[in-house]
């Protein structure tokens, strides 16, 4: 009897390790795989990678390419902040983490933004591909052509909110570079990804990663994700001074540790990246591949309008600005009095180019015919102006039209560790720019990670003319505003 029981003892025990060393070898294989890349946001140079290549599950790292698509398809003028979303059954059903939208409602684009920056809802970032291109496939196939025109060469889109599906596959390399454009490409709505809150319309939402931009000295941005395939990743950017270094991991085993993980990629871009650098901006194809760092950006890629099924295409960038060749004007030499200049210009706008030929040509018979005397001494009020002595004479009236609208924008041109030296840059730039800047308000505002320098009260095509000039420079500039 004492025989037979150790062996059912036994057999039982036996059965046991079994069970458990499948156990843990399940648990092992679903441990998701490790990647990381630490690249230098202002020229791209690569300072770190670790299996930087290997294809795996972005999760709501996907959200960055839905939000680009966003950003650029209200710059083209498809859709707008303040356009009103109807929800679809697919968005209101998608599982959390969610905004709580219910099927048929209506919500402003800008409110679905910021959900799904802040908040990473599902059901926020269906909602806005759907609008955007009509179904979720559509808007899937536009964010593989766009990821495509990026150079992310691993990265295949299935959805816009990054749940584990089939064939949804990116790289830490791949998310880099995304990251990269939304910082470069949009400035003027990248503060959203470093909002603690937002208004979201039927819900204020929090953000998923506030502990580590509130521990990290710089850091604003960009966009966390999370499944049971992928882990815990995260593609991370901090700006210190001169400085901007995006760091990206893929498979954390928790939110704690990714976070410590990302600070150490973080320090060690600090550490190997150089004080100063010209920033060379990313580019959008092989079409621009060669272009200069203040070339304007463009797109070769087809856009869809809407669910319309029109299509919006782009040319591409712009790769030189071709200037008009001066006129040639015959040498003369009249003069004018200037408290009579506005009249002049005013009459001279109003008429025909036949009589303002007609006009020229008399006074000048008129002042052939007048005899001349002792000369006299040049009055102070006179300015020189050029004219035509034979052939056919068009007035040139050069002014200059302000198309620039209310003046709600800024530019920020880094993150500083005291007030002092915050003031100190902004004064720099301000008499190195001065014809730029002009008419601006220097403004520091303290921070709980460093002092940023600002430059408010500027329209938007001055603070983005600001920018590219400044960047030409390599100083780091980014705009800030009216971005809903």
């Amino acid at each position: 009897m004492t025989s037979r029981l150790g062996q059912w003892a036994l057999r039982w025990a036996f059965l046991f390790v079994i069970l458990v060393g499948v156990s843990f070898a399940g648990s092992k294989s679903h441990a998701a795989p490790y990647a990381a890349m630490v690249m230098d946001a202002r020229t791209g140079e690569v300072l770190h990678a670790r299996n930087a290549d290997t294809r795996l599950h972005p999760a709501s790292l996907t959200k960055m390419m839905t939000l680009y698509i966003a950003f650029q398809a209200i710059q083209r003028g498809e859709i707008t902040l303040d356009t009103e979303v109807r929800i679809t059954k697919l968005a209101a059903s998608e599982p959390p983490s969610k905004l709580g939208l219910r099927a048929g409602q209506k919500i402003k684009l800008r409110y679905l933004l910021r959900a799904a920056a802040v908040k990473s809802a599902n059901d926020a970032a269906t909602a806005i591909g759907v609008a955007i291109s009509g179904s979720e496939s559509a808007f899937a196939t536009r964010m593989n052509r766009t990821a495509a025109a990026m150079g992310m060469r691993n990265t295949t889109f299935r959805n816009a909110h990054g749940l584990t599906q089939s064939g949804h596959m990116s790289t830490a390399r791949d998310m880099s570079v995304l990251g990269r454009h939304v910082i470069y490409d949009y400035p003027q709505y990248y503060n959203l990804f470093s909002r603690r809150t937002a208004d979201a319309g039927i819900a204020t939402v929090r953000h998923t990663n506030r502990r580590w931009l509130n521990s990290y000295k710089g850091g604003d941005g960009v966009k966390t994700g999370y499944t049971r395939a992928a882990g815990f990743n995260l593609v991370a950017s901090a700006q210190r001074g001169q400085e901007r270094i995006i760091a990206t991991v893929f498979g954390g085993k928790s939110t704690a540790s990714r976070n410590a993980r990302i600070t150490e990629l973080m320090d060690l871009g600090f550490n190997r990246a150089p004080s100063r650098a010209t920033i060379r901006r990313p580019n959008m194809g092989a079409t621009i591949a060669a272009a200069p760092a203040e070339t304007v950006r463009g797109n070769t890629q087809p856009a869809t309008n809407g669910g319309s099924g029109k299509t919006v295409r782009v040319s591409g960038s712009v790769t030189r600005s071709l200037r008009p060749h001066a006129r040639t004007v015959p040498e003369v030499v009249l003069a004018v009095n200037t408290d009579g200049i506005m009249s002049v210009l005013e009459e001279a706008l109003e008429a025909s180019a036949a009589e303002a030929q007609e006009a020229v040509a008399q006074a000048l018979a008129a002042a052939d015919a007048t005899p001349d005397t002792a000369p006299k001494a040049r009055p102070a009020n006179l300015v020189a102006a050029s004219a035509a002595l034979d052939g056919p004479v068009q007035p040139e009236i050069v002014t200059r039209v302000s198309s620039s609208g209310e003046r709600h924008w800024g530019v920020n041109i880094g993150r500083y560790g005291s007030r002092y030296e915050a003031e100190r840059v902004l004064l720099k730039v301000a008499l190195n720019e001065m014809s730029t800047l002009d008419g601006s308000v220097r403004k520091v505002i303290g921070r709980s990670s460093g002092f940023d320098a600002n430059f408010m009260g500027l329209s938007r095509e001055t603070a983005d003319l600001a920018c590219r000039r400044l960047t030409a420079r390599g100083t780091p500039c980014f705009m800030i505003g009216n971005e809903g």
